[in-house]
């Protein structure tokens, strides 16, 4: 309720938002993980370490999804789907059991330089690989220290090359020596090659040290070699390593008695869901998608009688250009891009524009129609699109305050899908027949996205952007097609429930909120039909008693109050 605490939170989330989009998705999730203080409040939970060390470890698979996906929708739906998917996991994805803290790292000891551990094991310490010439090209340095590379080595430069790599496995076993706080703990022992009996441990850098470069004569001899290194050196012990046995770890068992589990008073069953308005069920069609553009592409297509799978190579006329979800996707994309990039800059920078278009149709195979697309595009953002009669027309590269892709959730208390169809029927498009919603009850949570939101001249409106083909010419986009349209597809429910989000959003926000006054109405975009003497533009706006009564509708005020599981007041 505190107007000024909800502003701080808005400011909060657009930083998180500015910095996924600056520096990435991992920087922004790290930076919410710090200021909501999550690792102090998981670290009191008996899995705290776990979740934690979960969340951290999605991060930086978000991170590395994010390079091969365009856009911040694109990588939220990409999360979706995994979600969605659930079942087996690839081994890459399956999350961390805890963190590292206490458990045992495996590093290389290139990777250790610098860093400190309490104790540390080398247990393949005097393992090495001598040069032997048979890897070639074999590379060393003269007396002048000059590189030198030969594919036909002689038994010098062999030893040249051997002294070499001895003399780095010598740093390399410095650095590991000095790694440990407290203690360290090294594998010593008389390494051989295959079947041979020369001890190759002289040659590795922790024998060199033992014996001074000379060959160890006996694998006896080994313990000579280590007593002379512990001789009044009380740092220094070394123990034979006991013979192995049968032994098996066996984990230590949780004895404590569970509390007694609570019984439940009523049935747990609960039509609890979400709903959004391409799970709404109209005439044959049933559709239950969440992401933003796959409720887009399928209410454009849904009953599109003409749909092609494949992109023609190339042509000249936007109504050409093929139809079905994946051109869809691709007219859907690049009006996001161009809002997100805002709307005015690439109306003023028209070599950017044609890059990106170019960059996209490239990627997809579809060089022949660069030209159309940018010619297209840049059209549809200098249109003058007719509002209401009142209102003068908006140009998208004349817009300055607006938002992509508006996300937004509402409660649904057993709303009775019949009687919000007969509603939007009789306040709308003078009550023309329509296909009817089919019988349902939505429960839960409404929620939506909304192509464009943008103000103009002190109205609000929402804005959704269309693929549909209604014909081969420009007079096929006339307002009566478009309606047509509008009611063949109901997008009249879809617009009166996004006005319905804004509504409620507005009256939150404006303290002197008036329907009449602060409310545009709705925009459809018929995305080919930008040449037409409509501008492909279909405006609507409900009345006030249509918005309210649904408004009433979704809160449910004669619902009695409901006791939670348990029998208990919520």
């Amino acid at each position: 309720q505190d107007e000024l605490d909800w502003e701080r939170w808005v400011m909060k989330f657009r930083e998180y938002r500015h910095l996924w989009r600056t520096q990435g998705v991992l920087p922004m999730l790290r930076r919410l993980l710090h200021d909501f203080n999550l690792p102090q409040v998981l670290i009191t939970r008996s899995d705290g370490e776990r979740v934690l060390t979960n969340l951290l470890h999605l991060a930086e698979l978000l991170q590395q999804a994010a390079t091969e996906l365009d856009g911040e929708q694109a990588l939220i739906r990409h999360l979706s789907e995994h979600l969605a998917a659930g079942g087996q996991a690839a081994e890459e994805q399956i999350l961390r059991l805890e963190s590292d803290e206490q458990l045992v790292k495996v590093v290389t000891i290139h990777k250790s330089k610098g860093l400190e551990y309490p104790l540390v094991f080398l247990p393949f310490v005097c393992s090495t690989k001598p040069v032997d010439g048979k890897r070639l090209p074999l590379a060393w340095h003269d007396s002048e220290r000059q590189a030198q590379l030969t594919l036909t080595p002689n038994a010098e430069q062999i030893a040249l090359a051997d002294d070499e790599r001895l003399a780095e496995d010598l740093r390399l076993l410095y650095v590991a020596l000095t790694r440990a706080r407290h203690a360290c703990w090294l594998g010593v022992a008389d390494l051989k090659r295959g079947t041979s009996k020369e001890s190759l441990l002289h040659r590795s850098a922790l024998g060199y040290l033992l014996g001074g470069g000379a060959p160890l004569e006996n694998s006896a001899a080994l313990e000579q070699w280590l007593a002379a290194l512990s001789d009044g050196a009380p740092a220094i012990r070394y123990e034979v390593v006991p013979e192995a046995d049968s032994a098996c770890f066996t984990a230590t068992r949780n004895t404590a008695e569970l509390v007694s589990q609570r019984q439940p008073r009523r049935r747990a069953a609960e039509n609890w869901w979400i709903a959004s308005y391409s799970a709404l069920h109209i005439g044959e069609d049933v559709l239950a998608l969440d992401s933003s553009q796959a409720q887009q592409l399928l209410d454009d297509e849904r009953a599109d009688p003409l749909v092609l799978s494949e992109a023609l190579p190339g042509g000249s006329d936007i109504h050409r250009f093929p139809r079905g979800p994946n051109p869809g996707t691709f007219l859907h994309g690049l009006l996001e891009w161009a809002g997100r990039e805002g709307f005015t800059l690439v109306r003023e920078q028209p070599h950017l524009l044609e890059k990106t278009v170019a960059q996209r149709c490239n990627r997809r195979g579809w060089t022949g129609w660069i030209n159309t697309l940018s010619h297209w595009l840049g059209q549809l953002i200098e249109t003058p699109m007719p509002l209401a009669p009142d209102s003068p027309p908006v140009v998208l590269g004349e817009l300055h305050h607006y938002q992509i892709e508006m996300e937004f959730w509402f409660a649904s208390h057993r709303v009775d899908v019949a009687s919000l169809d007969r509603l939007v029927g009789q306040y709308t498009h003078g009550g023309e027949s329509r296909a009817a919603a089919k019988p349902a009850q939505l429960n839960g949570m409404f929620k939506g996205f909304i192509d464009l939101a943008f103000e103009h001249d002190g109205r609000y409106y929402v804005t959704d952007y269309k693929s549909n083909w209604l014909g081969a010419e420009d007079s096929a986009y006339s307002d009566q097609a478009m309606e047509k349209a509008i009611l063949g597809h109901r997008y009249d429910l879809q617009y009166v429930l996004y006005l319905l989000a804004l509504h409620r959003q507005l009256r939150a926000r404006l303290p002197d909120y008036d329907y009449d006054q602060h409310v545009g109405g709705a925009v459809f975009m018929f995305l080919r039909g930008a040449r037409s003497s409509s501008r492909g533009v279909y405006f609507v706006k409900p009345p006030r008693e249509l918005i309210e009564q649904l408004d009433a509708l979704f809160r449910g005020n004669c619902q009695p109050q409901q006791q939670d599981l348990f029998g208990e007041q919520p």
